[in-house]
Order: structure tokens, then C-alpha cells, then sequence
């Protein structure tokens, strides 16, 4: 199914850069959790309403009134997109289009590994790189609500925005390793995962900015996420997060099948 030894390497080549990410995290995870405060809510209501565009692109209109809404708010609307967004493209560029733009891929080749073997442990390695960082992220956001706010955090709803979450990492990880599967230049891997990503990000920001351009969230594939609804109890973005975890992994099978398939310069 896969190769463990490549498999292996990979996990020691790669965890620095998790580690760095996950840093950044909870740095801002920390400070989100340690920044709630009911009183607080009526000082960023009103930043809200002198800047209601800025804020309503960033998703960060509506304060809320729990601890719950407040770290969704302020956390899974953008910086738990984005930042998880330029790890997925990095990594997903280093673990198979930089093999094939530096040489280096002929010396795998030359193994007794068959090409659909070794584009699956690194498709392997980007889905668990993700996976801590979801469950790096949850746990550290619980551990701090339980010991600085007990009983606010509505634990089952948070693990649900969680696992939508890692949906949507998974949706994005297809679009980013079908991208280094099928290129050979570094340069374009980068370009097409980082842009498509950069778009999605765009377009779900300006369709929150006013009802002017509402409509385009209808054709960009973020709308799936809505941890707000899943926070207020709304059943449909269960299913918008399946269809965004099975999107993700057709698009990384695709990617394999590409792989295996076509010319590669070695």
C-alpha cells in the first residue's frame, strides 16, 4: 500500500516545518482563548461597526456571545485557513513536484516501487501532517477553555467545527498534491496550489464584505466550511464538509493516477 521506509523519511524530514506552523498556532490560538471576556464584547462591537467590511471579510463581524462563537469566530473564519493553507502548499510542493524538478525522483524510481505506491505515501504524509495540526489546535484550545473558562466551551459543537476543519484541509491538500503531481517545475506546483488557494481565500472574503457580491459564495468551494452554523446547531454544513473531505481525496486520487501515468523528466 505504502512504502515505510519513504514514508518514514518523510516524517523526519518534514516535522520541523510542522513544528513551526504549530508554534504560530497556538501562539494565536492562546491568545484568542485568553482574550475572551463578556465585558469585551461591546469594545469590539463597536470596532466592528466603524469597520464593518474589513471585519465582515475576515468573518469577525459578529463577536459572539459565548466562548464557543467567540474562538470561531475569531479563529476558524481566516487564520485557521490561511496558515494551515501555506503549510499544505509548501509541503505538498517538497513531497513529490520538488522530487521531480531536482532529479532526485529517478533514484525512487529505481527502487522496487511502483509510481502509484510512492505518490500515496507522500498523499499519506500530508494527510496526517494535517491531521496533528487539527488535533494539535483542539486540544490546545480545549486544555485553555477548560482551565481558564470551565464549562464555557461547548465541547461536542467544537469538536464538530474540528473535524469540518480537517474537511476542509483535506480538500485543500487534494488541490495542492494533485497540483505537484501533474507538474514538474516547482515554480508552477506552488503557483496553481498556492493560487487556487488564494482565490478560494479571495472570493470568500469579498462575497462577506457586502451583499453586492453575496453571490460568488456560491462558487467558491469555502462555503462548505461554516463553523458559525455548525456552532448554532445547523445540520446541512455536515454534509457541505463530507463533500469537501471526498472532493479532497478524488482530487489527490487523481493526482496518483496523473503521476503514474505520464512522462516524467528523469
Amino acid at each position: 500500500m505504502i512504502n515505510k521506509t519513504l514514508f518514514a523519511r518523510e516524517v523526519r524530514s518534514s516535522y520541523k516545518l510542522l513544528l513551526i506552523f504549530l508554534a504560530v498556532l497556538a501562539l494565536y490560538g492562546s491568545m484568542i482563548v485568553v482574550m475572551f471576556d463578556p465585558k469585551l464584547g461591546d469594545s469590539l462591537n463597536l470596532m466592528a461597526e466603524s469597520m464593518p467590511q474589513l471585519f465582515a471579510a475576515f468573518g469577525m463581524l459578529d463577536v459572539g456571545a459565548t466562548l464557543t462563537q467567540f474562538i470561531v469566530n475569531y479563529l476558524y473564519g481566516f487564520l485557521l485557513i490561511a496558515f494551515p493553507l501555506v503549510f499544505i502548499v509548501l509541503l505538498s510542493n517538497r513531497l513529490v513536484a520538488r522530487y521531480v524538478d531536482r532529479g532526485s525522483m529517478a533514484y525512487l524510481l529505481a527502487t522496487p516501487n511502483r509510481r502509484g505506491r510512492l505518490a500515496r505515501t507522500q498523499a499519506l504524509v500530508l494527510l496526517l501532517a494535517c491531521l496533528c495540526m487539527v488535533l494539535w489546535m483542539t486540544g490546545l484550545c480545549w486544555a485553555l477553555s477548560s482551565a481558564l473558562f470551565p464549562g464555557e466551551l461547548d465541547t461536542g459543537r467544537f469538536l464538530a467545527v474540528n473535524a469540518a476543519l480537517y474537511a476542509l484541509l483535506i480538500f485543500l491538500s487534494g488541490v495542492c498534491f494533485c497540483a505537484s503531481c501533474c507538474c514538474n517545475d516547482t515554480r508552477w506546483s506552488c503557483g496553481i496550489g498556492a493560487g487556487a488557494g488564494i482565490a478560494f481565500l479571495l472570493i470568500q472574503m469579498i462575497s462577506q464584505a457586502g451583499e453586492k457580491f453575496e453571490g460568488l459564495k456560491y462558487i467558491d468551494p469555502l462555503t462548505l466550511f461554516a463553523p458559525k452554523e455548525l456552532v448554532a446547531g445547523e445540520s446541512w454544513p455536515i454534509w457541505g464538509a463530507l463533500a469537501l473531505a471526498v472532493s479532497g481525496l478524488a482530487l489527490m486520487g487523481a493526482g496518483i493516477v496523473a503521476f503514474s501515468r505520464r512522462d516524467l523528466p528523469v
